[in-house]
């Protein structure tokens, strides 16, 4: 396994030209990181209502730095996907405190996603075989690839 702990992943980009030039770590930030962040969000969401700075702060603690100009448009399309639910003090304004709480879609998606983390687990990080075994693997036994 290709050691990942040389890519710092982080969000926070020092000018527009660096942010024009796409880095391995900023590759696989875009490409993995964002959905499991998200997947995140909606675990803990699920558990209790979760802010802004602590999502960060529980995702630094993971390894993470993750931007308030990254994390705040992230939960925003997450709410406007009916996934999550925004909760503020009206007499606040702006700077009121905003907790979001996992809808019953989130919950939904949530359920999916668990369901194909633990499965995706299994054959990537354990090395079972999934229900659909690889042609490869079946020509190898001696077997024919299914057509289908």
């Amino acid at each position: 396994m290709p050691d990942l702990s040389i890519y710092r992943f982080s969000t926070t980009v020092p000018d527009m030209e660096a942010r024009a030039r796409p880095t391995p770590a900023r590759t696989i930030e875009r490409e993995f990181l964002l959905a499991f962040w998200k997947l995140h969000i909606l675990h803990h969401a699920a558990e209790q209502p979760v802010v802004g700075m602590w999502v960060i702060r529980e995702l630094r603690r993971h390894g993470y730095e993750v931007s308030p100009g990254t994390l705040y448009p992230l939960l925003a399309r997450m709410r406007e996907r009916g996934w999550l639910r925004l909760r503020a003090s009206p007499d606040r304004g702006a700077r009121a405190r905003r907790e979001y709480t996992l809808t019953p879609a989130g919950h939904s998606v949530l359920a999916v996603l668990r369901r194909q983390v633990a499965e995706l687990h299994r054959e990537v990080v354990l090395g079972e075989q999934g229900p659909m075994e690889r042609p490869a693997a079946r020509r190898a036994r001696g077997g024919t690839p299914r057509r289908g």
